[in-house]
C-alpha cells in the first residue's frame, strides 16, 4: 500500500509536503492557506489521509490536497 501526493510522488513518514489548496478545517474557524508548508507527516492506515501538525493543532489531511517537496 503506497500513500501518494496529488502529482504521484509516493510519501513517507518524515516528508515535509506543501498544501495545493485553501482548506476549511471541519468544526473549527482555522482556514489552512494554498502555499502553507507542513513538516514530519506521518503515514495513516488509509493511503488517501495522512496525520500532521499545523500551528499546533493535530489533524488529518487527504494526500489530494498535497505536493512533495
Amino acid at each position: 500500500m503506497e500513500t501518494k501526493d496529488s502529482n504521484g510522488n509516493i510519501l513517507a513518514d518524515g516528508d515535509s509536503v506543501t498544501v495545493i489548496k485553501d482548506l476549511k478545517v471541519k468544526g473549527s474557524s482555522i482556514v489552512i492557506k494554498r502555499g502553507k508548508t507542513v513538516k514530519n507527516i506521518k503515514l495513516t492506515d488509509d493511503p488517501a489521509e495522512v496525520d500532521c501538525r499545523v500551528d499546533g493543532s493535530s489533524i488529518v489531511l487527504r494526500t489530494e490536497f498535497l505536493k512533495k517537496i
